[in-house]
């Protein structure tokens, strides 16, 4: 049996394996476009398919398709949303920049397993599975669609348990007194738990962010079709498809409140881009602070233990490494060069079409899908397991020649500069220096005040 059958499109004759599911138009893309070797996420994949189950039975509604062929179209569309034919889905991401090769792959694959329902039946890519649409509505609009559906199951909900972890540990952390520090440098005190406080505090914000962001990112361009004026498409046809999405999903879709902004531009995928940018800005942060207060054993800060979790060197026997912190900072970094990415890519809006929609897809549902784990991973094998040195940062409160600041209003802030000068120089107290330099005999400050003054954790909530 031979390994190739032969499939024709409007071009010729083409080669295509004997066993796949795609057709003539997919296997020119396959051989047109062997650049990364990495193709659609399977979210998008998902996506496109289920736009066609719902582009099908509405077709079958408005009589632009036999109910028994809009049937098929529908059951064999809802085969590729299980996932069941992910390595059909075989065209690269550098592709043409309408994605009309990877519309194509999908119209052909499900043309062809619809007409395996059929008993052989003719379904035709173009005419029946691609009907009242165009790649330059579906492809942007499965993007969309796939990119609100992991950022509101996946990425928010991992967000918010990372929120909840960070908030748990700063209550844990309330009264743990700790040196502040500023410019990397010595400050005053500060709890642990504000710090881990302020930590939750900009995941919320994150996930503010990214709710804010949903209502344009949910806003689909199905209906334009080709430029935008809907050519080809039956009334009614979008606002129905769309529906019957948001009813399929519970996804919070809608109709393109303008169709020549939603295929022309892809403002609110980079809008969205940005607020995962500015998450990864926020993870970047907390999981560095973290690495440098788990720092050590010996050598280094030792305020926080990291829980251990894996052998750190090949060669060094005994040597732990804070490996979660190292893989959140690596995703920010790659989160944030996608970002890079999808804003120059969303720039390039040539007249009524963006044609760098493919490579947009990619990065923006593989931040998603990157930060949504590890943002699991954090709170899970991390943060949650976080326990304070509580000796060690106190020790550091009370030894910080910062903590001469509140004798300012007694002592003068040049007199106060002077005492701290002296105390890190002699390796002595704050409080030993003021006593010696006779402060509290000249009746300058008594020693309640003093003690009161040089209080690390009343520092912390004056």
């Amino acid at each position: 049996m031979s390994e190739y059958r032969i499939e024709r499109d409007t071009m010729g004759e083409v080669r295509v394996p004997a066993d796949a599911l795609w057709r003539a138009q997919t296997q020119r893309a396959v051989e047109n476009f062997p650049v990364s070797g990495r193709g659609l996420e399977p979210s998008h994949i998902r996506a496109l398919a289920r736009i066609k189950a719902a582009a099908a039975a509405v077709n079958a509604q408005l009589g632009v398709l036999d109910p028994e062929l809009a049937e098929a179209i529908v059951a064999a569309a809802t085969e590729v949303v299980d996932g069941r034919h992910d390595k059909h889905f075989p065209v690269d991401t550098f592709q043409t920049g309408s994605g009309t090769s990877s519309n194509m792959n999908a119209n052909e694959v499900i043309a062809t397993l619809a007409s395996r329902r059929l008993d052989g039946r003719a379904v035709h890519p173009n005419d029946h599975v691609n009907a009242s649409q165009s790649s330059n509505d579906v492809f942007p609009s499965s993007i969309h669609l796939a990119a609100t559906q992991a950022v509101s199951h996946d990425l928010i909900p991992n967000l918010a348990h990372l929120m909840s972890t960070l908030d748990a540990k700063g209550t844990e952390f309330d009264s743990v007194v700790k040196a502040g520090r500023t410019h990397l440098m010595d400050a005053t005190p500060v709890t642990l738990g504000q710090e881990f406080h302020g930590y939750g505090a900009q995941i919320r914000h994150g996930i503010e962010r990214l709710q804010s962001s949903l209502t344009r990112l949910a806003e689909l361009p199905l209906g334009g079709t080709a430029v935008g004026t809907g050519i080809n498409m039956p009334r009614g046809f979008a606002s129905a498809v769309i529906e019957r999405l948001r009813h399929e999903t519970g996804l919070p879709v809608s109709e393109a409140r303008n169709h020549f902004e939603a295929q022309g531009a892809q403002d609110g995928l980079v809008e969205v881009s940005g607020q995962l940018r500015t998450i990864a800005v926020s993870l970047y942060k907390i999981a560095n602070d973290i690495r440098w207060m788990g720092s050590g054993p010996r050598a280094g800060l030792r305020e926080l233990h990291i829980p251990d979790l894996q052998p750190g060197s090949s060669i060094m026997p005994g040597k732990v490494n804070p490996v979660v912190c190292e893989s959140v900072r690596q995703v920010c970094a790659q989160v944030i060069g996608n970002d890079a990415a999808i804003g120059f890519a969303g720039s390039q809006g040539d007249f009524e079409l963006n044609v760098m929609l493919p490579v947009m897809a990619r990065n923006l549902l593989e931040s998603i899908r990157l930060l949504a784990a590890v943002s699991m991973l954090f709170a899970d094998r991390c943060v949650a397991g976080l326990v304070a040195n509580v000796e060690v940062c106190r020790a550091y409160a009370e030894s910080s020649p910062a903590i001469v600041t509140p004798l300012n209003r007694y002592l003068g802030y040049d007199e106060a500069a002077a005492i701290a000068k002296q105390a890190l120089a002699e390796g002595k107290t704050i409080r030993d220096v003021v006593i010696e330099l006779g402060h509290v005999a000249k009746g300058r400050i008594t020693e309640e005040q003093l003690d009161e003054a040089l209080d690390v954790l009343g520092m912390t909530r004056p």
